[in-house]
């Protein structure tokens, strides 16, 4: 039987998609495990790049924080992560520390998107908004942030992309999710498992990326959208 005909075989097979170990629970488990890797993220990340670019100082900090983020593998700070606080008979062995390494990929596309957001804003409109007796706090809600809120979703989709393709890590620490068929069909030597895995961590890749473009285009106007356009391909090209 041909590997494409055994992947359909898998994905119509019954057994795959009940209990602990089914499609639906590895799914829900890996959804769970990148939305609270992002939000964490987005709690840390976001109020340090929007702070950073209303101040117009920490710009290295900004780039600097992004250039280690990018440097450092995922699956380097898992290891590290592991024998520091991942010790076994603790509980949650395996997602502590892909949680801690989920959230250390995310948090850079944050802090270096805000912080561009922030300092894209036009200076002019800045000083007409203090002109008309706006408050630093009025001045950064009610102007800054709403105008770089299109670089801001744009760090978030990817981000949220960037955590829900790396989450299949977590399989190596004995955690659940996607990428349990992964590891597990190489364990197995089962390449119809590990295609079937690959393809649903895709799918939901892309399914995330969709779903944060949807919300972007609704929550951001026609003309600021095509304004950070350029800066937007930029930094996802970067």
């Amino acid at each position: 039987m041909s590997l494409p005909a055994e992947v359909i075989e898998w994905f119509t097979t019954s057994e795959h998609w009940r209990g602990d170990f089914g499609v639906p629970h590895r799914l829900t488990e890996h959804a769970l495990m990148s939305t609270a890797a992002v939000l964490a993220a987005v709690i840390i990340g976001l109020p340090l790049g929007i702070w950073l670019g209303h101040r117009g100082r920490g710009g290295a900090l900004a780039i600097n924080l992004t250039n280690v983020g990018r440097a450092v593998p995922s699956l380097a700070i898992l290891a590290l992560t592991q024998q520091a606080i991942g010790l076994r008979g603790w509980p949650g062995f395996g997602a502590r520390p892909a949680f801690v390494a989920l959230v250390a990929l995310a948090v850079p596309p944050l802090v270096t998107n805000a912080y561009v957001g922030m300092r894209g804003v036009d200076r002019d409109v800045v000083e007409a908004a203090r002109g008309m007796g706006m408050t630093g706090g009025e001045l950064l809600w009610r102007v800054e942030v709403p105008i770089a809120l299109p670089l801001i979703l744009a760090g978030l989709r990817t981000a949220s992309v960037q955590v829900v393709a790396t989450a299949t890590l977590a399989a190596v620490t004995a955690w659940g999710g996607l990428g349990r068929f992964i590891v597990d069909g190489f364990g197995q030597q089962d390449d119809a498992q590990i295609v079937a895995g690959a393809l649903l961590v895709g799918l939901l890749a892309l399914v995330t990326e969709l779903g944060l473009a949807a919300v972007q285009r609704r929550v951001v106007s026609e003309g600021l959208r095509a304004q950070h356009a350029p800066v937007d391909d930029a930094l996802a090209a970067a």
